[in-house]
């Protein structure tokens, strides 16, 4: 009587010895017969056997697509002038034609991986009886056998499933088991009789993994040897080549010694397929791997964009933000990550070097204070972001030191910054601009006051009668006064008289027309936190936003949306539908023109004379503080405007008395950090730019709007 296991042993003979024989009549059948007749014979075969009722169900084969632009592709990020920023993928992986693979790494491959490629029909029987000999029914180790259509069909099947979120899939597409196997075979044929050998093999060369986290032989190229796939050398080729057994075990990166193995390897097949000589292949061989390699690893994300990282993170939020780029956070997000997409965006490069040093030579990032110092310019008319900074670095993970932060405070809070800082007295020209769009002149005398009653602001603010005290920085009043000496002075009262007589309504209305919103995700539009203190500064506004404010009244009065992405090109070559900067005149010309005088007059005989640009450069600014927490200047030229700020980001913090690079003052001002600030930025950049100054813009006001007079009301 036999023993258990000597029953066990001998249904495993038969078991293997008729798995052996179903799959080699099967091989056979869709050989010689036709994938069609082969389906029709596979009953027949197997009979009803568990392989049958486990195989039939997949042998579908209309949802596999094997277009090579489906393939997960990293994502690259572009400066305006074609300087690469930043990588995304989850897959690192680079499509490139069969044309642009050098014809050392097509050999190399074939011979490493299907000798008899060009032979067979997707199916190699000989190579498949060979495996299941040996593994089988000599007992010897597991041995391979697909062709290299059928690891093509694997890897797309996996790759599918996981597109698909289908953990079941992937796993059924790559698990041990005749129905896989069989599965795999019949699709192979199929794809011989659609797609050329030519196309497989490019297939092929960009689908498999060829490292840890490598994906395809551009990918491979460019991680491993720094060059492109089609400059790659007959020993550089093998090493690629010969890694595909064990992506993980044989990456060169780790493990230099098994890369070196198995790359002879690759080369001594090369031989026997008298693809190279002998003498080739021993030249190759002489060449140390580790000595080879060119390493540049392909790092994803913001972080490694330097210091554009804050302007990286915020063309991220623009994307993931927008339904332009799929119906979910989560669709946009595995576009960037898995779309192939070349990013072009706004970002000067030579700005932005200006901006992150600027920001901190003001303040430097260890500084004792822990003050951060923010800045963001725009271009005038475009609505481009062309640079952002702030004196911390950039750093996402949880765990980043006091002077490292993943928060862009140069932005809203819905693009990755804050809840925003309190401009001060850089909101002023707001004032001024509704005020001359309701028909008053700038020289117009208005009584003012230390005490207003709030229900006096007009229909925007609620019925409340409680008073609101505020006056200037010096103490009490100046009355009267026109806007224009009160703008120039940065007087609070007059901002109050002004709002009085055409209420807030207006000056919401214009702040929102010229780009204004604050930076809360929760409370962005003005008109939903309106209250008589914010015409002298207390809302919660972004610099970026203010900046755009700003560049509205360069404009002469043309308002633009924010935009920092000029182009987004798909794997396709297709261009996808941006968000644009929406461009509209939101201001007469002669309002425009005024206001445009007026921020000059405010540098030459106003508060902000300590922002005027150097060399006698026609300067257009307004200097801010907000109590004695933020210090701001804000300002432009034709050719940019920007805003600058310094305070506590994570929380209003005194500046009184504080020492900062070493300089302890008991009050701070403007002049001290802010004005500094913008003028290193702003006199960097024109200079460097070769930007001629342009003394007739900004002259040539309308007269009726600067005519004196006096106000004609009571309260």
């Amino acid at each position: 009587m036999k023993s258990m296991s000597g029953k066990k042993n001998d249904q495993k003979k038969m078991t293997t010895g008729r798995f052996t024989t179903l799959i080699l009549a099967f091989v056979m059948f869709c050989v010689a017969g036709g994938v069609v007749m082969s389906s029709l014979f596979i009953p027949l075969v197997i009979g009803s056997s568990k392989v049958v009722d486990n195989a039939l169900p997949q042998l579908a084969t209309e949802d596999v697509r094997f277009d090579l632009s489906d393939l997960p592709q990293q994502s690259q990020m572009f400066a305006a002038d074609g300087t690469l920023m930043a990588t995304f993928y989850d897959q690192n992986r680079i499509v490139v034609a069969l044309k642009d693979v050098s014809e050392y790494m097509t050999k190399a491959i074939v011979a490493r991986e299907d000798s008899r490629f060009f032979e067979h029909s997707g199916v190699d029987v000989t190579g498949v009886a060979r495996a299941f000999v040996t593994t089988y029914i000599a007992g010897g180790g597991q041995q391979g056998g697909s062709s290299i259509t059928q690891q093509y069909v694997k890897n797309i099947l996996i790759t599918t499933a996981q597109e698909n979120n289908d953990p079941i899939g992937a796993y059924h597409a790559k698990e041990d088991t005749p129905s896989r196997k069989i599965r795999e075979m019949l699709i192979a044929l199929q794809m011989e009789n659609k797609y050329s050998k030519a196309q497989i093999l490019q297939g092929y060369l960009n689908i498999a993994a060829f490292g840890s986290n490598v994906y395809g032989v551009e990918a491979a190229a460019q991680t491993y040897f720094s060059k492109p796939a089609k400059e790659l050398t007959l020993s550089e080729a093998a090493m690629i080549a010969g890694i595909t057994k064990n992506p993980t075990g044989y990456d060169p990166r780790n493990h230099p010694d098994k890369a070196q193995f198995y790359r002879d390897i690759v080369l001594d097949k090369m031989v026997e397929n008298n693809y190279i000589t002998e003498q080739q292949a021993n030249e190759a061989k002489a060449q140390d791997v580790e000595s080879m390699l060119h390493v540049q690893e392909v790092q994803t994300g913001c972080q490694i964009a330097g210091n554009a990282a804050y302007f990286c993170d915020y063309v991220v939020h623009q994307i993931t933000n927008s339904e332009k780029f799929g119906k979910t956070e989560n669709e946009r997000r595995k576009l960037l990550k898995e779309g192939g997409l070349k990013i072009y965006t706004t970002l000067d490069v030579n700005a932005q070097n200006i901006a992150w040093q600027a920001v901190r030579d003001v303040i430097p990032e260890d500084d004792r204070s822990g003050f951060e110092a923010i800045i963001a310019s725009v271009k005038p008319g475009t609505g481009e972001v062309i640079s952002m900074a702030q004196n911390r670095t950039y750093d996402v993970s949880p765990d980043a030191g006091p002077t490292k932060t993943a928060i862009n405070y140069a932005v809203d809070q819905k693009d990755g910054g804050g809840i925003g800082f309190a401009p001060g007295s850089t909101w002023k020209p707001i004032n001024l601009a509704a005020w001359m769009k309701a028909g008053h002149s700038a020289g117009e005398f208005l009584p003012t006051y230390t005490v207003y009653a709030q229900n006096t602001f007009g229909p925007c603010y609620p019925n409340d009668s409680s008073p609101w005290k505020l006056q200037n920085a010096g103490g009490g009043t100046v009355s009267p006064e026109t806007p224009m000496q009160a703008l120039n002075q940065s007087h609070n009262t007059t901002q109050a008289s002004m709002a009085q007589k055409i209420g807030l309504c207006a000056i919401a209305d214009m702040a929102a027309d010229m780009g204004y919103h604050n930076s809360s995700t929760a409370k962005s539009d003005i008109h939903s936190t309106i209250t008589p203190s914010m015409v002298i500064g207390t809302t919660s506004v972004s610099p970026l936003t203010m900046a755009n404010v700003y560049a509205t009244i360069a404009a002469a009065g043309k308002a633009c949306d924010p935009i920092a992405i000029t182009k987004i090109i798909d794997r396709n070559d297709r261009e996808l539908d941006i968000p644009t900067a929406d461009c509209r005149q939101v201001m007469d010309d002669n309002v425009a023109q005024t206001l445009l005088y007026a921020m000059n007059q405010n540098v030459t005989v106003g508060l902000a004379n300590e922002a005027q640009l150097a060399n006698g450069r026609k300067t257009f600014a307004k200097t801010g503080t907000n109590e004695d927490t933020y210090l701001s200047t804000a300002g432009f030229t034709k050719e940019i405007a920007t805003f600058a700020i310094v305070g506590n980001a994570e929380r209003p913090v005194s500046f009184n008395g504080a020492c900062i690079k070493g300089k302890c003052y008991s009050t701070w001002y403007g002049m001290y950090i802010a004005s500094p600030l913008f003028k290193q930025f702003m006199n960097n950049y024109l200079d460097s730019n070769h930007i001629p100054n342009d003394t007739d813009y900004g002259s040539h006001p309308d007269q009726n709007l600067l005519k004196r007079s006096y106000a004609s009301y009571s309260r």
